[in-house]
């Protein structure tokens, strides 16, 4: 790819989430331009392929004719790893959906496609971007807050029957997980992302409403490497919706609460009634969301580097859930780094092959 030279994108899966897509790459004119998208649906990438993106039905010949800078995966989480690797191997780019895969072992595979200064596969963890959540991370660093000692990472949202009539939602073999698979894992990326590495794990799950093979809630008891503890709760049960992490540091309580992204103004501090003063707010208003992250995707092409949520960076909330998983299928408690690639969880979500 030549500098100055808009990349070019494709979209693979054109659902509801790859207008999130699109719209990340129209808001970088100069930077990307999408030229083709890709689903086994006839009919609908047609009505998505507006303007001069070129459709096709058939995702290996989009890459052999398109020859893409920059490939978006928006498929079913069952299909993220072959195409992953498919797409890397053709000298693509991938910017790929939650969750990134569905087991440890698959991410694996995707990072071993990967060539050293790129093509490399980032994975969407939005909530990383907005200016609140650097803002807050930055008051950590320098002290302001004093140290975290409690927190509740909450994903309590609801889901009917009719959501989970599509055929590869809630099952093992093809979502892979439940609510922290599929709704969860976005707080879970940014509470780690907010905290920093975790110790061990508690959980429970269950099937308590849906007609599915994977569960319908899940429930953990965290503990991180800094000795603050952590609840993280995963529902799609709950008519009150709601996206919320609390942090409770010796100095402030900090409260993000919104649904699906965020703004500076949904992030709350409370000082500790020993702290007279206010925290400044960010000079910045960046809402959390496709657009931001996209921003740092291309810098990183542009330069021939890991993006960030890719790699090591990008696994951790798998690893989060796996262990979340493994706690709550055994019964006792889930140590960092334990599921190796001999451990059954390193295969599967719910252990099993």
């Amino acid at each position: 790819m030549t500098t100055g030279t808009p990349l070019r994108a494709a979209i693979i899966g054109t659902g509801g989430i790859a207008k999130s897509h699109l719209a990340a790459y129209e808001a970088h004119p100069s930077d990307v331009t999408v030229v083709a998208a890709a689903d086994v649906d006839e009919a609908r990438v047609a009505g998505f392929s507006t303007g001069d993106i070129k459709p096709y039905t058939d995702f290996r010949r989009l890459l052999a004719e398109e020859k893409p800078d920059l490939v978006s995966l928006c498929t079913p989480p069952s299909q993220h790893a072959g195409q992953a690797v498919r797409a890397l191997r053709a000298g693509a780019w991938v910017w790929c959906e939650k969750p990134p895969c569905r087991s440890l072992s698959e991410y694996d595979e995707i990072t071993a496609a990967e060539s050293e200064g790129g093509p490399y596969a980032s994975f969407v963890f939005q909530h990383r971007f907005g200016s609140a959540a650097a803002h807050f991370r930055d008051l950590l660093a320098a002290g302001e807050l004093g140290r975290p000692l409690v927190a509740h990472c909450q994903t309590t949202w609801f889901r009917d029957a009719e959501y989970y009539a599509v055929p590869w939602r809630g099952d093992w073999a093809t979502e892979g997980g439940g609510p922290a698979m599929g709704q969860g894992i976005h707080q879970i990326d940014l509470l780690l992302h907010l905290l920093g590495d975790w110790a061990e794990i508690r959980a429970m799950t269950g099937r308590l409403v849906h007609d599915v093979r994977t569960d319908d809630v899940s429930t953990a008891l965290v503990r991180f490497e800094s000795g603050a503890m952590a609840t993280v709760v995963n529902s799609v049960l709950s008519p009150g919706e709601v996206s919320r992490i609390r942090i409770d540091c010796s100095d402030a309580t900090v409260e993000l609460t919104h649904l699906y992204g965020y703004g500076n103004d949904d992030w709350i501090y409370t000082p500790a009634p020993h702290v007279a003063k206010k925290w400044r707010k960010p000079s910045a208003n960046l809402d959390s969301s496709h657009t931001a992250q996209l921003t740092r995707v291309l810098a990183a092409i542009r330069a021939g580097e890991r993006p960030p949520c890719s790699g090591a960076d990008g696994r951790r909330a798998l690893a989060f859930i796996a262990a979340l998983y493994k706690a709550a299928f055994t019964g006792r408690t889930v140590h960092a780094g334990e599921i190796t690639s001999e451990d059954p969880f390193h295969f599967a979500m719910n252990g099993e092959s």
